[in-house]
């Protein structure tokens, strides 16, 4: 059987002070893992490029040779993510583009799927969290 994991990402940031943070959701067997991470990114669709770029470079670590059989089914809320992905290309964010395919390559399939916001809660919530966290230590 074919590994599979299930990994949702969301960002958030705050457009006054450039602060952004991500949320990382995974799942695997019926077991969740939540991660919130600072992101150094200063505007949102950067900061959605850099946190799911950190999710699949994180479980490609974790994992280690057993990315070569292993499908990771990847919602994102994020269009710009998602179209620039099924394209291979975005205009302003080739480099980050170009990142996340790096990071998507060690798996043997990773399918990507646009969810709505509402859909995509848990790895939202864990953005704002990590946000507001960074935002009390500032």
């Amino acid at each position: 059987m074919i590994p599979l994991y299930s990994l949702y990402t969301d960002a958030a940031t705050q457009p006054q002070s450039g602060l952004s943070a991500g949320g990382i959701l995974l799942i695997h067997n019926h077991q969740q893992t939540q991660h919130g991470v600072t992101l150094t990114a200063t505007t949102n669709h950067l900061a959605e490029f850099e946190v799911a770029t950190i999710a699949f470079t994180q479980l490609a670590h974790d994992l280690g040779a057993a990315c070569a059989t292993t499908t990771v089914l990847f919602y994102t809320d994020s269009q710009i993510v998602s179209q620039s992905l099924d394209k291979r290309y975005a205009k302003h964010y080739q480099a980050q583009v170009d990142a996340l395919l790096a990071a998507q390559r060690p798996f043997q399939l990773v399918l990507t799927q646009w969810v709505p916001e509402k859909q995509n809660m848990g790895a939202h919530t864990l953005a704002n969290q990590a946000l507001h966290a960074r935002e009390d230590v500032k």
